[in-house]
């Protein structure tokens, strides 16, 4: 399975790159499992859980989804100004 993942903002600067592919090993793994993985990688990444929103394949989606081989998943994190 290969999951392509988009980051942004602070995100993207924490992990580094902008896009990433990513094969989990686990067959029903899910968004906020995903996360975790990402979490336990970059650590600093911690700071956004509980704030961060995601998207699944343009649309956004729930940290219960499954993930299926060929999903697009963005991670944005919190977003303020005026």
């Amino acid at each position: 399975m290969n999951i392509r993942i988009k980051f942004f903002a602070g995100v993207a600067d924490v992990v580094g790159h902008s896009e990433l592919v990513f094969s989990p090993a686990e067959k029903s793994l899910t968004i906020a499992g995903l996360w975790q993985r990402l979490c336990d990688g970059y650590p600093p990444l911690g700071a956004y859980s509980g704030r961060i929103l995601s998207a699944r394949n343009h649309r956004f989606a729930r940290p219960d989804d499954v993930l299926v081989d060929g999903d697009e998943i963005a991670f944005f994190p919190p977003v303020s100004g005026g």
